[in-house]
């Protein structure tokens, strides 16, 4: 019973994109709908179930379905890995991803290509259950690059449009660079340890703590090496400064798109992949200085430039990026299930939050820019009232000792850890984790003030329409948020004694690995206000947005203006598309363009040398040669002697009796002649 509740709960959804992918045409919008929501909420459901038999019940197991790859000394085999960390992952990914294929129900409605597009997110959906439930890393790298092909599919859904279609191929070659990396990591530890089997890897760590690469002289670290290069694959995939620049690109896609890569699904994979090698990071130190500082500059980073943005959808996706920030940052402390509670928490709220902005856009005909909102609490309470939720769970706001949302446990946790860590970068991400946490409740209450609140926007007669005509969402689209809004309030309460709790607590059973030294820092107790300052900064930031906006508009311009070059920089995502558009795109451009313009003047020296040689050759033999020679004497010839002989044949036929005669006794003459003389 358990191996088929396994099996449902990881093919189905790709049973489902078999077969609204193929039979689409035939079912139709409502056959493929039906399919594919079917499928992937029966897979929900079983999700459920192996959930509380694994975490609660102690029940992991591994199914080895066949062998894959058996080549020279490596082995694979197909299987899947069912323990605490994975079933949680495959519990968040297949209900995300069931709420967001009901909603698509609703946002797609008239959409020409509606079979394609939910073919297209059931086989992202299997893809992201195959890393998650892998047992070995080349099967974890087969959903790796999968998620990563079926986000392009999704982003350039609508390709009819240059823009989706630019942002699906960024989102494609910015991974790739990341991938490089992974698959180096992947290498060494295949060359260290024989064997790409999570086991066998787990156990020949320890021993490779002295191993050593050498390069120009200079000796590294091996398990630093491998960390770096699989920690530059998370960055690609989970848009961490350096490699994020196609993140906020990717709302080219329909929104369902953004809920699901943003949420629990793709953006997430990188965190789970440092999270299930946690042995491996653990004894790389140097590699988790470096995610504990990356995760936190992208925090602060990424909330910077979400205070500057106007598209909607935009603010969300820099909020993703900054959240994921803190999952890395907590992971480079050693906090593995602070990260994964996070993790957790953000799947419900972020999604809530980006269905909700969906529902806006979908209301007022595409339009996404805050500053053309205005005034539509009125118009969409209910949306208003679950956009809310899940923006203050996204700040963190609860009441300590008593109830918070989801947010308010999850990011606490990691900040208590970042500092409890007791090391100059945990003390680093603690200070810029406050910081982040301030900017991330201003942005949400300013979100939520432009859009909401106010008047109409009093823009150009077409905004004005599309305000006039603003409908409510339809419940395919509202139920679903309904669903995310519960668990954005009561995730985070239910969750923290067991996700929060250490990595060697009942809850994990062995899955996340932490040496005893850095168990020891994260268990010391915190001052109670370190555990009071996130909620301080978050509210501090929900007031000051509200004071800003309500109270002081005047006060923003100036701001801005007083901000001047900092404030562009921000609203320009600190110009990093522009430098690498002048480091790698244009250089690129000019290498093309020199080998098209060297490949010309080849082109034009093999024209000179042998082209034209050759046709002046072949005409001289053609007319010198054929006709001059073998033409004359050869066919021409003999055909002209013949015509000449016929000719002459052809005088000698007058039709006069006595010609005839006369010829007749001259060869008789002629005969006799001849026979006189030879006798």
């Amino acid at each position: 019973m358990s191996f088929s509740l396994d099996l449902a709960a990881v093919f189905l959804p790709l049973l489902g994109a078999i077969i609204a992918g193929f039979g689409g045409h035939r079912l139709g919008d409502k056959g493929a709908q039906i399919a594919t929501c079917v499928t992937i909420c029966l897979a929900a459901v079983a999700s459920c179930f192996i959930f509380h038999e694994v975490a609660f019940l102690g029940a992991a197991r591994t199914h080895v379905l066949f062998t894959w790859v058996q080549m020279g000394t490596l082995t694979t085999h197909w299987a899947l890995r069912l323990d605490t960390l994975s079933v949680v992952m495959l519990l968040v990914v297949n209900v995300v991803a069931a709420v967001v294929h009901l909603y698509a129900i609703g946002y797609m409605q008239g959409d020409k290509g509606v079979p394609r597009f939910m073919a297209f997110l059931s086989l992202f959906t299997f893809f992201m259950l195959m890393l998650v439930t892998a047992n070995d890393l080349l099967q974890l790298f087969f959903g790796w690059e999968g998620v990563g092909l079926a986000s392009y599919l999704l982003i350039g859904f609508w390709f009819d449009r240059p823009r989706a279609c630019a942002a699906a191929m960024k989102a494609f070659i910015v991974n790739r660079v990341g991938d490089f990396g992974f698959m180096l990591g992947l290498f060494g530890l295949y060359q260290l340890c024989g064997s790409l089997d999570l086991n066998v890897i787990f156990k020949a760590v320890p021993a490779l703590v002295g191993t050593t690469y050498h390069l120009g002289g200079y000796s590294f670290q091996a398990l630093n090496v491998i960390g770096l290069l699989l920690f530059v694959g998370a960055m690609g995939k989970s848009a961490q400064i350096g490699l994020h620049v196609w993140l906020p690109d990717a709302m080219e896609g329909p929104t369902p798109v953004s809920a699901l890569i943003h949420a629990a699904t793709m953006v997430t994979a990188g965190v789970f992949m440092v999270a299930r090698l946690s042995p491996l990071f653990e004894y790389a130190p140097a590699a988790q200085t470096f995610i504990t500082m990356i995760g936190a500059i992208t925090a602060v980073f990424a909330a910077s430039v979400a205070l500057t943005q106007f598209d909607i959808k935009r603010v969300i996706a820099y909020s993703t990026m900054s959240q994921l920030g803190y999952m890395f940052f907590a992971a480079g402390v050693s906090a593995y299930g602070a990260s994964l509670f996070h993790l957790m928490t953000h799947a419900f709220f972020k999604a809530l939050l980006f269905l909700a902005a969906g529902c806006v856009i979908h209301a007022l005909d595409g339009e996404q820019d805050m500053r053309r909102m205005g005034g539509l609490a009125r118009k969409m309470p209910a949306t208003y009232a679950l956009m809310w939720i899940g923006g203050l769970a996204l700040a963190g706001i609860g009441i300590p000792g008593l109830f918070g949302f989801a947010g308010f446990y999850s990011k606490d946790l990691i900040l208590e850890a970042a500092f409890a860590r007791g090391t100059w970068f945990g003390y680093t991400a603690f200070a810029l984790g406050l910081c982040a946490a301030f900017m991330t409740a201003f942005y949400m209450a300013r979100l939520m003030i432009l859009t909401f609140h106010g008047d109409e926007a009093d823009g150009t007669p077409a905004i004005k329409a599309a305000h006039a005509h603003t409908h409510r969402a339809p419940w395919i689209m509202l139920g679903p948020l309904v669903v995310l809004a519960l668990g954005s309030v009561f995730a985070g309460v239910l969750g923290v004694g067991s996700f929060g709790g250490a990595a060697d607590g009942a809850f994990w059973q062995g899955t996340l690995f932490v040496l005893p030294a850095h168990r020891v820092a994260l268990a010391s107790p915190v001052p109670f206000i370190i555990t009071l300052l996130p909620l301080v900064m978050a509210l501090s930031g929900v007031f000051s947005a509200c004071w800003l906006y309500f109270k002081r508009p005047d006060m923003h311009e100036r701001l801005v203006l007083r901000l001047g070059p900092v404030h562009r920089a921000a609203a320009n995502q600190f110009y990093f598309n522009e430098l690498y558009d002048l480091i790698f795109v244009r250089p690129a451009r000019r290498i093309g363009l020199m080998l098209h313009l060297k490949v010309g003047f080849f082109d034009d020296l093999y024209d000179f040398l042998f082209v034209r040689i050759i046709q002046k050759v072949g005409a001289a033999l053609w007319q010198r040669g054929d006709e001059a020679l073998i033409d004359r004497f050869g066919p021409d010839g003999v055909a002209a002697l013949a015509h000449k002989i016929a000719r002459g044949a052809g005088r000698a036929q007058t039709g006069y009796v006595p010609h005839y005669a006369f010829v007749m006794f001259a060869g008789l003459a002629v005969l006799v002649g001849w026979a006189l003389v030879r006798g």
